[in-house]
This record gives structure tokens, C-alpha cells and sequence, in this order.
């Protein structure tokens, strides 16, 4: 996709020194609007949704995700925000923040990524730059991004317009890893305009940055975070089957490994997020189309998302050991976000136990105080109690570590079940003589 003739953006480094650029972010999810945030500070900023209700929100000062304060928002003086595609004519920087997610098939799902370009294109111009920061395979944004670029806008690649990438690495609830505080890799498409990307995100970084020698390199990196992240943690999860299969608790064993200085501090449970149980489908999926079958990386998927099943089966056979009823049961299950302390639902593997436990003909509860009701129900089909009843659970599943769990003591999650009843605790909140049950 190279071009021999390669141009120049219109874009100096003493532009973004002298804050005479302007820049539009597009997509204001959890990855987009913190960065929004932060470059109003700095630049005349846009940000741009086609959610009008997200941007009134927004407009009112306030973000459902908790992603970002009120008063954050209210001091990013330069920041407004739009639908309106023509007024992203005035800017120079394009970056991408829309999400990646896969189909029922696990495959990449590029659809909001593709509209988002067309988006782009439409008001792109010479010397415009389009900064990608999507997680995607190496090589999509010059091989699947650009071409939608260049036919939307009728421009040339690396000769009209450039491109840059830099993947995001926001946590959703780290209320201490921020997107200033986290090391930024940065690439673009000429050394100059890798030089310019690198610059521009300098200007909001305080971590600092990683300049990557191509955009491929930069996809790669960031791709593998999060399959390391997902192999080691299904590696954990088979070695808790296996010590469950011995008596052996899991989490002291973990600990007594844990004390050699290079074991890595991995836990078991659940893998779900935008991020961990996405990101390898998309490294797979590359790997397959160039001819090789990933082993290792499909394997720990497949056993990553399998656990909500086994969660199941360990309650149900502790169940019927203690003569309680399967059919008609009824289970409490305590968190359904894929994280602690945060009302992010996206790809939660929580809702594998709750349709697990269905086919069982059990009654679910689901009790979550992060969550919004109304968008369970609409993503999942679950809605979720207000607040649990006393003494009413044959099981109760503790699925998140939410702090207001936590804090719990075990006497009050015991007054939640029947006088028999089995409590399982798959976040180590509870010690192991006050469990029924740890993963």
C-alpha cells in the first residue's frame, strides 16, 4: 500500500508546539472520551458520536461510564461536542477510538471501524492525518482501513492524507492507571508523520512514549498484551481445575508459588471485557488467513470460556451432595459486569452462569448496584434485583469483586441463603474455611 512519491503532511512539529491544530476524536466510549478529555485541555478538540443521547449527556457534564469526573469534564475547556460529520471539515487530526468487537462466530467484527473511516473521509483533506487507536490484527489499518480512506475521500494515501496508530490502554475502573499515566505506543505512516504522532500524544502523556518503527508493529504490540494476558490466565484456570480435582486450594497454592520472584501473580475466574476474551480472536483470525492455526492461543480460549459451565457444574454437584433440589432451585449471583468496580457489561462472561444455571431450570437472581438495569436488559435479557432476599438462595455465586461485596461479612452473605445452602466464591473474597466453594 506504499507509495514511492511519498508527501508531506500539512502539519509541523511547531503546530502541535504552538497548539495550532485541531483535532477530532471519534467515538466516546470508554476509550474516547477520556482521550477527548485530555487533548481539551491542550487543543480545540471535537468529539464526535452518533449517540445523541451519549453527547447529551455529556453536554450536561455528567459520564455513565465513570470513566471520567464531572469536573474532569468541565475542565477540558477546549472540548465540544457533535453528530454533525461536516464539522469535523476543521480539523487536522482524525483518531478512531470506536470498538473491535467479534461476531457469533468469533471473528473480527470491523463494521464500526469501516463506518468510522467513511465518516472520515467524507470531510478528509491534503495533509490531514487519521490516527487509529482500535484494537485490531497487524496490518488493518493500511490494508482495510486506508482503501475505505482513499475511495471515500478520493484521496491518496501517503501522498494526500497519512495515517498513524496508537493503541489505547485505558482500564475501565483503574481509577490509578489514567490514560496520562500509562506508556503511549505511537507509529504513522512516513518517519515524519511517525515523528508527528509521536509529538502529539507527547503533549498529553505524562508516562511518556514508545515511538514503534512501523503500524504494524504498533497493531502487533498491542494485540499480544492482552492473548498473554488471556493464555496465562487459562493456564491458572486448568491448574484450578486440577487442584480441585486433588482437594487442593488453588489460591494457597498461588500463593506459596507466588513467593519466588518471577511467578507471575495470575488468578483464575471468568475472562470477559472488551480487551482479554476479544483481542486474541483477532490475532487468530490473521494467523489463519496467512495459513497457520494458532494452537495455543485457540486452546486457552476455548478453556477461558468454558468456566461459566464448570462454575455451574461445581455448585449443582455441592448441591445435590447436600440434598438440596436442582430443579426449582433458586441462586443468587453477585455481580454481573465483566469487572470490580466499574458498570462496563461489555462481553461479561457472568451471563454464561446465569444461562448455564437456566438450563437447569434454576431461578436466577442477579444483583449488581453498578449496573444500569435498563442496558442489562437490553444486551442480555437479564434485569437485575434491586437487592437480594433474606434467606431465600439454595446457592449463592459471588461473580465480581465490587468493593460493597468485599466489605460483606460473611454472616450477611450467609443470611441471604436458605438454612442450607452453598456459598461460592469465585473472586477469594472469603477465606477458604468461610466458602463452600472457591474456584
Amino acid at each position: 500500500m506504499k507509495n514511492k512519491n511519498i508527501s508531506k503532511p500539512s502539519l509541523a512539529l511547531n503546530n502541535i508546539q504552538n497548539k495550532e491544530l485541531k483535532i477530532a476524536v471519534i467515538g466516546l466510549g470508554y476509550v474516547g472520551l477520556p482521550l477527548a478529555v485530555e487533548f481539551g485541555k491542550h487543543f480545540p478538540t471535537l468529539g464526535f458520536d452518533i449517540n445523541q443521547a451519549r453527547l447529551q449527556q455529556l453536554q450536561s457534564g455528567h459520564d455513565s461510564t465513570l470513566e471520567v469526573t464531572d469536573a474532569e469534564l468541565a475542565g477540558a475547556s477546549q472540548l465540544k461536542y457533535t453528530t454533525d460529520i461536516q464539522a469535523l471539515s476543521a480539523v487536522q487530526i482524525y483518531i478512531v477510538t470506536v470498538p473491535t468487537p467479534i461476531n457469533e462466530h468469533n471473528q473480527p467484527d470491523l463494521t464500526p471501524l469501516f463506518k468510522a473511516s467513511e465518516t472520515i473521509g467524507k470531510t478528509l483533506k491534503q495533509g490531514d492525518i487519521v490516527i487509529y487507536e482500535s484494537t485490531v490484527y497487524p496490518g488493518a489499518t493500511e490494508e482495510d482501513c486506508v482503501p475505505v480512506l482513499e475511495r471515500t475521500s478520493g484521496l491518496r494515501y501517503n501522498l494526500d492524507f497519512f495515517c498513524g496508530y496508537s493503541p489505547e490502554r485505558i482500564n475501565p475502573g483503574d481509577k490509578q492507571h489514567r490514560v496520562t499515566t500509562i506508556k503511549k505506543v505511537t507509529a504513522g505512516s512516513t518517519p515524519e508523520v511517525a515523528d508527528l504522532v509521536d509529538a502529539l500524544y507527547k503533549t498529553i502523556i505524562t508516562a511518556g512514549t514508545h515511538k514503534a518503527s512501523s503500524i504494524k508493529v504498533a497493531e502487533a504490540a498491542k494485540v499480544i498484551e492482552n492473548t498473554q494476558r488471556d493464555v496465562n490466565i487459562a493456564l491458572i484456570n486448568e491448574l484450578a481445575l486440577i487442584f480441585n480435582k486433588m482437594g487442593i486450594d488453588t489460591e494457597a497454592v498461588l500463593e506459596a508459588a507466588g513467593t519466588k520472584w518471577n511467578f507471575l501473580p495470575f488468578r483464575p475466574g471468568l475472562v470477559g471485557g472488551h480487551c482479554i476474551g476479544v483481542d486474541p480472536y483477532y490475532l487468530t483470525h490473521k494467523a489463519q488467513a496467512i495459513g497457520y492455526h494458532p494452537e495455543i492461543i485457540l486452546a486457552g480460549r476455548r478453556l477461558n470460556d468454558g468456566m461459566g459451565a464448570y462454575v455451574v457444574s461445581q455448585l449443582l454437584k455441592t448441591m445435590m451432595k447436600r440434598g438440596i433440589h436442582i430443579k426449582g432451585a433458586k441462586v443468587l449471583v453477585m455481580g454481573l459486569t465483566f469487572k470490580e468496580n466499574c458498570p462496563d457489561l461489555r462481553n461479561t462472561r457472568v451471563v454464561d452462569i446465569v444461562s448455564e444455571l437456566k438450563e437447569y431450570s434454576v431461578t436466577v437472581d442477579v444483583y449488581d448496584p453498578w449496573v444500569d438495569s435498563e442496558e442489562a436488559q437490553r444486551e442480555y435479557g437479564i434485569t437485575p434485583v434491586d437487592a437480594p432476599k433474606q434467606n431465600a438462595y439454595d446457592g449463592i455465586i459471588i461473580a465480581v469483586a465490587h468493593q460493597h461485596f468485599a466489605e460483606m461479612d460473611v454472616q450477611n452473605l450467609r443470611a441471604l441463603g436458605k438454612p442450607e445452602h452453598v456459598l461460592y466464591d469465585l473472586k477469594y473474597i472469603l477465606t477458604p474455611e468461610e466458602a463452600d466453594l472457591r474456584l
